[in-house]
């Protein structure tokens, strides 16, 4: 007997375990063999093999694919995705590192980037908060003000418009509110966590993995758990120059074609370094991620 095939969307990943929504019917799913590079938010072909799981036979094309990774392995984040919110908050500090490379991994991805920043009824931290995101607000990188906490119908007025039609994770440190913020944007959130941990059997560690929700038939958004660390081996040096927005207007007018914009003569983006139209922060980070990039080992 011929087993039943299905298509579903993966709306959770945990280790090697997958939750597939197939038209509404969810499925425990494995991959053949060992492989692992399902990402939530994949359109995959699947095989029934009992009434509530399956295997995933072929993974769809996809249209954008967001990950980090070290030197030895590359950690999916979401597939599909057209933005990335990126949590930030007054209190306590971000990470400009972390938010760096965060907009580096999204224009490496082709993926539309906002800064959502959180707690800002905290009126000590506010202005200093602010003054850091100018840094991103010159490259054109909208920044939202919300409190979540404080002010939530505000916050949704704010946000709820800009997830229309739109595949949207959001990111951040611990401690940004990033939980308060998708328990806002997604009503029974918190059920349909508790349901999907289950299913995964992932016990009460409902932050550790990557779960993506319906919001209508035409958006969604997937909530990833806190991490300090976002690395970019992946990205080559061709990929990275063109990933930093703010070298753009720059690149082609270095006086060599192969120019690293490290310390070479006649260097159009360190010119602009130095006349302070590339932040200086960003440069920095540019140069490590050069250095890590030719660390790579798989």
């Amino acid at each position: 007997m011929k087993k039943e095939q299905r298509t579903g969307i993966i709306i959770a990943a945990h280790g090697r375990h997958y939750l597939a929504d197939a038209q509404g019917t969810r499925l425990q799913c494995v991959t053949r063999g060992k492989k692992t590079n399902v990402a939530v938010g994949d359109v995959v072909d699947l095989t029934l093999t009992s009434p509530d799981q399956a295997v995933i036979d072929k993974i769809r094309d996809r249209q954008t694919l967001l990950y980090r990774s070290d030197q030895y392995k590359s950690k999916l984040l979401a597939a599909n995705v057209t933005q990335l919110f990126i949590v930030v908050a007054t209190e306590p500090s971000f990470s400009d590192d972390l938010v760096s490379r965060a907009l580096v991994a999204a224009e490496a991805a082709g993926i539309a980037a906002r800064l959502i920043l959180n707690k800002v009824d905290v009126e000590e931290g506010l202005e200093k908060a602010r003054e850091r995101l100018k840094v991103y607000t010159a490259m054109g990188y909208p920044v939202h003000e919300v409190s979540a906490k404080g002010r939530p119908e505000q916050t949704v007025d704010e946000l709820a418009p800009l997830l229309a039609q739109q595949s949207t994770i959001l990111i951040g440190q611990s401690g940004m509110g990033k939980s308060s913020l998708i328990n806002l944007l997604v009503p029974d959130a918190d059920i349909a966590t508790r349901e999907i941990s289950a299913a995964l059997d992932t016990g009460k560690h409902t932050t550790t993995f990557t779960r993506l929700y319906h919001l209508d038939a035409h958006a969604s958004v997937i909530d990833s758990p806190g991490f300090q660390e976002f690395g970019l081996y992946h990205l080559s040096e061709g990929m990275l120059e063109r990933a930093f927005r703010d070298f753009q207007p720059y690149l082609g007018g270095c006086k060599f074609y192969n120019c690293r914009h490290l310390s070479e003569p006649q260097c159009a983006v360190l010119d602009a370094v130095r006349a302070g139209h590339i932040a200086k922060m960003r440069h920095e980070l540019y140069g490590q991620l050069l250095h890590e990039s030719a660390q790579t080992l798989y």
